[in-house]
């Protein structure tokens, strides 16, 4: 558990880890998860798309939508109360989201199949724009809700979709207050010649839709937003009841790196974006940081042939030309941070986790930069 200590994880009730694409934070996020659970502490992990070999790690269908036991054996640590520890993991898959929220909390099994029937619905939940936003939020409240569960490790699309993901909830409520939301729900009569007191501009593209296609979609879309009209108030609380919680002192914002160039200045972006929002930062971890490299005397000691000590010789001198290009990108990302967020390094392990002892091995050697 060193880097879950580390990184100030070990009383927290949501880990949350953002990050660009391409710096393994799915990996870092399984990583944290697995250290804590063998640990002791009952851990629900929910990641977005997970690489192939972590779902193998994970022991992971590709269709799993539902939290999945992952055995510990053989990682358990001898800490006290290890024997407790308990990992479950799975992937988001928005769409069985969507319909296990209609069937959990429509008002009848009567509505609830009529919802999940319907030709509107069958296309929202599946290309709706920010439905898997919506539905991560409404998994994260479930699981967070289940308290057999410690901990809550959330893996997050790359960037600007994680943005999107963590301000969902706001846009959700501005959704559920809309004027839209009430004119949908009016009856076809009322919403007509309504429009035409209110918003002269909408009638007339409803107008222009209904001769252009002929499909005369009004109906299925009135009849959709009013079998949603018991649902919004639930809808709402647990959208408020997320903002509440990324931003709970009980929850740790970890922001992931590499020590890349354009990877800095994204985290660093990314960074600024999160203080707009008002989440505070809790770390933020440079993943695949070069090892240190070995003394010039080592090689010059060597006995082996000299073409091949020459070889080597420029390889170190290019290995040192990287390190120190490391070594820049993260004083940029330490200066960036300030003295009130702690930078830490996660080493590069020179190969891909495919194990659970992987993923120990890689959060036990997260450490201060």
């Amino acid at each position: 558990m060193k880097g879950a200590i580390a990184l100030g994880l070990a009383d927290k009730r949501l880990v949350v880890c953002l990050g660009p694409g391409g710096v393994g934070k799915t990996t870092l996020s399984a990583a944290l998860a697995v250290s804590l659970a063998a640990s002791g502490r009952s851990v629900a992990v929910l990641t977005v798309d997970p690489a192939p070999r972590l779902l193998d790690a994970l022991g992971l269908g590709a269709d799993d939508g539902a939290p999945q036991e992952v055995p510990l054996d053989g990682v358990r640590r001898a800490a006290r109360d290890a024997h407790r520890g308990r990992l479950s993991a799975m992937r988001l898959d928005p769409k069985r989201t969507f319909d296990s929220v209609v069937r959990n909390y429509a008002p009848s099994k009567a509505v609830a199949d009529s919802i999940l029937a319907g030709r509107i619905y069958q296309n929202l939940s599946n290309a709706l724009a920010g439905v898997g936003d919506y539905m991560a939020m409404e998994k994260l409240v479930a699981l967070e809700a289940d308290r057999a569960n410690d901990t809550i490790v959330l893996d997050t699309p790359p960037a600007q979709q994680a943005l999107d993901f963590l301000d969902a909830p706001r846009r959700l409520l501005e959704l559920l207050d809309s004027r839209a939301i009430t004119l949908l729900g009016a009856s076809a009569g009322i919403l007509r010649s309504g429009l035409g007191v209110f918003d002269t501009a909408a009638r007339a593209v409803l107008s222009v839709f209904d001769r252009a296609t002929g499909i005369n979609l009004l109906p299925d879309i009135q009849a959709f937003v009013r079998s949603f009209e018991t649902m919004y108030p639930g809808f709402a609380e647990r959208a408020r009841h997320a903002q509440e919680l990324l931003r709970s002192p009980d929850t740790a914002v970890i922001l992931v790196a590499t020590p890349e160039h354009v990877r800095v200045e994204q985290a660093r972006e990314f960074a600024d974006a999160l203080a707009r929002a008002g989440l505070k930062i809790a770390a933020i971890v440079v993943n695949r940081v070069m090892p240190p490299l070995p003394e010039s005397s080592e090689l010059r000691t060597a006995r082996i042939a000299v073409e091949l000590k020459r070889k080597l010789a420029r390889n170190l001198r290019d290995y040192r030309a990287l390190k120190r290009r490391e070594t820049r990108s993260l004083k940029r990302l330490r200066d960036a941070a300030g003295g009130n967020v702690p930078l830490l390094i996660a080493p590069d392990l020179g190969r891909e986790p495919r194990m659970l002892n992987d993923l120990v091995e890689l959060a036990d050697r997260i450490g201060p930069a």
